[in-house]
């Protein structure tokens, strides 16, 4: 891995850490419109999106429950990470398959995978009386906010594909 690769990994971090802690309020819990979700769509056109998005989705977690803006605590670290690393996979792997020219599948990674794994993380915790009704209700929300992260992630990609610096400098593979 060469420095820029490095560096460029280290911004989308940054930048996803960034955004999710400023906008805390709406970033954690279970009914939740993490807008840095919006980058789990950058391994569409950048395969070190996985990276970025991985390690900053890490630190938010990890920031957020030292903090005590995360209410799942450091768990959320390490489940919260995983599932945000299984869909940045995922988008990527499925990025050719489309849909009239649209990676539907690729754009419901994240919030399949937030869905199901932050749901059930949510549900045991919040639900530890009735677990599988809990998941299913918090995963239902984590779903409505993932949905318009990535709608938002959607346009953000449209928009850095058009852009010189995008195409010449910034992530050329």
């Amino acid at each position: 891995m060469n420095t820029k690769r490095l560096t460029q990994i280290a911004m989308i971090a940054a930048v996803y850490t960034a955004v999710s802690l400023a906008l805390a309020p709406f970033s954690f819990g279970n009914i939740q419109v993490r807008i840095a979700e919006a980058l789990t769509l950058l391994p569409l056109i950048y395969k070190d999106g996985i990276w970025g998005v991985t390690l900053g989705c890490f630190l938010t977690n990890l920031i957020g429950a030292m903090t005590g803006v995360n209410p799942t605590g450091m768990l959320d670290s390490v489940i919260g990470t995983f599932a945000t690393f299984g869909a940045a996979v995922c988008t990527y792997y499925f990025r050719d398959r489309k849909v009239h020219g649209v990676p539907v599948l690729s754009i419901l990674m994240p919030v399949v995978f937030n869905m199901v794994i932050v749901g059930i993380e949510l549900g045991v915790m919040l639900f530890p009386d009735n677990v599988v009704t809990g998941s299913i209700i918090c995963g239902l929300e984590v779903a409505a906010g993932e949905l318009i992260s990535v709608i938002i992630g959607w346009f953000l990609i449209k928009a850095l594909e058009k852009t010189e610096i995008f195409r010449r400098h910034a992530f050329a593979q």
